[in-house]
């Protein structure tokens, strides 16, 4: 379904702003965010919500394409011109089927609006739908958001949704029934008119509001939005539902911060990228609160990520048998069957938790492989008090020693080692044993909960096993 220049091409590695900044944002802001991104190998940098008109939250603005120049000095074009300079492309956000009531386009055309007459129309996400029924209003979003990309140096554009249609009437129809249909044939008119004409920008539309992860919307839209939740746990569940029925190259994925906006859960640094990794990989977290180790490992990610990202994104992905009720075990095969990456993945860990066994598939039977851990960073403050154990002196976990320690000192995560041939891969090679609250060496497992590790697996070139 996915059609134009994108078809089959990799995906850019981006960083979105929106969670380091909401609406709170000034140019000096963006552009520090955006040299920092350079610096770790971020690809793209996206400017997310607030850039226009009244946009200082989500009560005015939506239907304007002004740039808001108290934001923004250099508006959208100088800004996307400093991006450049810095070797980066630049993406914008647009939410064109919306409008507020607090905005220029509703006070000169409240009619654009759907509603049902003679009953009070319904708010949500202080915002209203625009009727895309109607060719005008087709018209005024072609016109407006192509007008922004042609001035401004724009490669990649977010079109988010974030509300259900509720009040499903329009005044040009005759017959109602027909509202969505001819809805949905408006939203297609207006995508196919300014993406077919400027096939250069990648588009990533947005499920969360309209429920939009489908075949039509792919054929205009080569990735989709998976979720606002990128909490990792969460998204085992978002991800996994999801390959079912669309390939990895197609699911925008994040790295955010933790404790997680929505859940409040603690995860590893680790664990986050390596569920985001099986997906279109991004970053959307405050970069200048991260400590000089958290950036390093953010760098080692994208590093490791780009090595393999023609894999992760169109290998043949498989969700393998979990084995326990606390696993999930994905794995990507890459286009010629010569390597793969398998990410493993534990949700709450359990004492004394007994074998964990590693299955891969689709490989020769007879040829050889190699299969070795991705390095990772363990933090000394996941072992809180333990340390007390094994230290000469008595420290405070949350005190100023450990946590200053904590950020310039780590130790390596445990990386295994194997050679298997594809028979003994398919049925399953046992791993390390998990921690059990007995000690840390080379040997250890330390997952604990929400723990992962990602497998790199390739042929070896020389005898069978």
């Amino acid at each position: 379904m996915v059609r134009g220049e994108w078809k089959k091409k990799e995906r850019p590695v981006k960083l979105n702003n929106w969670e380091a900044h909401f609406f709170k944002f000034n140019e000096r802001k963006l552009l520090h965010l955006a040299s920092q991104a350079k610096k770790l190998g971020v690809e793209l940098f996206v400017l997310d919500d607030g850039w226009f008109g009244k946009r200082n939250s989500d009560h005015a603005g939506l239907g304007d394409y002004n740039v808001n120049r108290k934001k923004i000095p250099s508006g959208i074009k100088g800004l996307g011109e400093k991006i450049n300079q810095m070797g980066m492309q630049f993406g914008l956000w647009f939410e064109p089927e919306m409008v507020n009531e607090d905005s220029d386009l509703y006070r000169q055309h409240p009619e654009y609006v759907i509603r049902v007459p003679r009953r009070k129309k319904t708010l949500g996400r202080n915002q209203l739908v625009l009727d895309l029924c109607n060719p005008e209003v087709q018209d005024y979003i072609i016109a407006s958001v192509g007008k922004v990309l042609d001035e401004a140096p724009i490669t990649y554009v977010k079109w988010d949704m974030n509300r259900h249609i509720t009040d499903a009437y329009s005044k040009v129809l005759s017959n109602q029934g027909e509202f969505f249909h001819r809805y949905t044939l408006g939203l297609y008119r207006i995508l196919d008119e300014i993406f077919s004409k400027r096939p250069h920008i990648l588009l990533e539309s947005c499920s969360s509001g309209g429920n939009r992860f489908d075949l039509g919307m792919l054929c205009y839209s080569p990735q989709v939005w998976s979720s606002d939740d990128t909490d990792p746990i969460e998204r085992l569940k978002i991800q996994e539902g999801l390959s079912y029925l669309y390939p990895p190259s197609t699911m925008g994925a994040h790295v955010s911060a933790a404790p997680h906006q929505q859940t409040l859960r603690e995860t590893p640094l680790s664990t986050r990228f390596n569920v985001a990794a099986f997906g279109v990989l991004g970053y959307e977290i405050d970069l200048k609160y991260l400590n000089n180790l958290e950036k390093k490992e953010l760098k080692d990610q994208i590093t490791f990520y780009k090595e393999h990202r023609q894999t992760l994104q169109y290998g043949q992905f498989s969700r393998l048998d979990k084995q326990k009720d606390n696993k999930y075990i994905w794995q990507s095969v890459s286009q010629d069957k010569s390597s793969a990456i398998t990410g493993f993945f534990q949700t709450l860990a359990m004492a004394s938790e007994g074998y964990d066994y590693l299955k891969v598939l689709h490989f020769d039977q007879q040829k050889n492989y190699q299969i070795t851990t991705k390095r990772q960073n363990l933090y000394i403050e996941r072992f809180g008090e333990l340390t007390k154990h094994i230290l000469p002196i008595e420290l405070n976990p949350n005190g100023v020693i450990l946590r200053t320690a904590n950020k310039y000192y780590k130790m390596s995560d445990n990386i295994e080692s194997y050679q298997a041939n594809g028979a003994m891969l398919s049925a399953g090679i046992l791993l390390n044993n998990q921690f059990i609250g007995s000690y840390y060496n080379e040997n250890t497992r330390l997952l604990g909960d929400f723990g992962s590790n990602l497998y790199v697996i390739k042929e070896e070139k020389h005898d069978r096993i």
